[in-house]
């Protein structure tokens, strides 16, 4: 037994030793890796999905680091105008006028899309409130002041409607979703287009305003009697109730991930640009207000290792990411969609 006690110290020794090598060698390559840090600012819209997108991303990459700020699609384009962030988002995309201000050059990508939703706070009244294409358009003129309202009663017999101030919550930042439902707007009443008409800013005839989407839907959790529009996404995860619009044919649709799909299977996108929008959809049974929400990125970057990353991670993004939409109230993009991304990434250039 003696004899053996050196072998086996020896032995016991040496693999300690290997050991202690491994994690030498795993340590002094794990050095040679470069982190890849990418910086993004935009659309709140599609804000909870993209931090989910950057979490699962981050766990798989971990050599990627992601950092996405929900500032509102304004901001988001001049802070790509100003060369201050890798890519930024916004739910009108981007203007040619915008565009050509961008010397390194600009793609505009749909990577998901929502609804819009006008989301209440009414005392036991849970979703499906009908509201009329007249009336959602007069309560935000503030021709409509009250919730038991004689037409909004005529829309939903049975309805208890509570003799309450209606509280109009808008966007205060310069916003995508606000220039979205100003479009439906202006397609759907010509009062509003020629008194408000559409944009990412508008001059609001009532309400009080609120910052992103996660501000305009905290304003309604606070306040009886309040109605804003907001990312169906926000309603939802906040349990908050959303009226049932009125569309184009005269049929009351809720907004579902199945109803909002119906609106965005009448989008084409142009080849050049991937840019469209539907502002008054004709299917029967489609939600009215719909938008494909697009990632904007420069053409040419001058570090390779981040176009090669942002291009990496667009990718996994528009197919493995897609998984987590519904679950988050958005809307998958269908196969013919991803493959126009897929090949208009492939168009950033280092």
């Amino acid at each position: 037994m003696s004899a053996q006690l050196p072998f086996q110290r020896r032995a016991f020794l040496l693999s300690i030793i290997a050991v202690l090598l491994s994690i030498t060698s795993c340590t002094t390559e794990n050095r040679r890796i470069k982190t890849v840090s990418l910086i993004g600012a935009g659309a709140s819209f599609p804000a909870p999905l993209y931090q989910r997108w950057v979490t699962d991303y981050n766990q798989q990459n971990p050599y990627v680091e992601i950092n996405y700020q929900s500032l509102g699609s304004s901001v988001g384009v001049q802070q790509l105008s100003n060369g201050t962030v890798d890519f930024a988002a916004s739910d009108v995309a981007i203007t040619d006028e915008q565009a050509s201000k961008i010397k390194k050059g600009v793609i505009a990508l749909p990577v998901t899309a929502g609804a819009i939703v006008l989301a209440y706070n009414l005392p036991n009244i849970p979703t499906g409130l009908k509201l009329p294409r007249q009336v959602y358009t007069d309560i935000f003129l503030g021709k409509i002041k009250n919730w038991n309202n004689p037409q909004i009663a005529l829309a939903n017999p049975g309805v208890n409607l509570p003799n309450l101030p209606i509280r109009v919550v808008h966007r205060s930042d310069g916003s995508g979703t606000t220039s979205v439902l100003t479009q439906h707007f202006s397609a759907i009443n010509p009062e509003w287009k020629s008194k408000v008409g559409a944009g990412k800013s508008i001059a609001w005839f009532v309400g009080i305003g609120a910052k992103g989407n996660e501000g305009v839907t905290a304003q309604i959790q606070q306040v009886v009697g309040a109605i804003g529009y907001v990312e169906y996404a926000y309603a939802i995860q906040n349990n908050i109730a959303v009226a049932a619009l009125e569309n184009k044919s005269g049929n009351f649709i809720i907004p579902t991930p199945e109803s909002a799909a119906r609106t965005l299977e009448k989008v084409r996108l142009p080849a050049d640009n991937l840019i469209a929008f539907i502002t008054d959809p004709i299917d029967p049974q489609s939600y009215p207000i719909v938008t494909y929400t697009w990632l904007l990125t420069y053409n040419e970057y001058q570090d390779p290792a981040k176009a090669q990353a942002l291009k990496n991670f667009i990718n996994w993004a528009v197919t493995e990411g897609q998984k987590s939409s519904l679950e988050l109230g958005y809307i998958p993009l269908s196969k013919k969609v991803v493959v126009k991304i897929q090949s208009a990434t492939k168009k950033i250039v280092e």
